[in-house]
């Protein structure tokens, strides 16, 4: 990887990438996750040319993969209903994230707010993936990421 110091970077929505920048982050994360072993296959499987990726591959990425802290704080606006805390602790610990604090105010009109700080360093799954797993439990209203070293 080139050395990047003094460089200035910028935070970009996807949408925005170019679609060769697009392949290119997909051919990283094929080749990180061990899908494929080469690049040639990488490129194959994602329809990109090789010249393109070289282009590309020391320029753009995901930014959580630049992040060093991985401190992640989630607010949640969570259905008053018996057990659900303890289903949303039971997604956290099976992605292997470390909950480092927990604050649940009193349940008011049938809703409580949960703020989670969580280690996720040694978590097993995809950041976006956690996320949306936990957006998508059935008493979880809202989902918001508060603060992040993480993403």
């Amino acid at each position: 990887m080139k050395d990047v110091t003094g460089q200035r970077f910028y935070l970009v929505r996807e949408d925005v990438l170019t679609e060769a920048m697009q392949k290119t982050l997909e051919a990283k994360h094929l080749l990180q996750s061990g899908k494929v072993s080469s690049i040639w296959d990488a490129v194959k499987e994602v329809d990109l040319s090789r010249s393109a990726f070289y282009k590309y591959r020391d320029a753009v990425f995901p930014f959580h993969s630049i992040v060093q802290e991985r401190i992640l704080t989630v607010f949640l606006q969570l259905e008053d209903r018996e057990g659900t805390l303890a289903r949303l602790l039971q997604l956290v610990a099976g992605a292997s994230i470390n909950i480092l604090t927990i604050h649940q105010t009193i349940p008011i009109q049938g809703r409580a707010s949960v703020t989670l700080s969580l280690d996720v360093t040694a978590m097993t799954k995809e950041l976006d993936d956690f996320l949306n797993e936990m957006k998508r439990l059935d008493f979880v209203e809202s989902a918001e990421v508060i603060s992040s070293g993480a993403l």
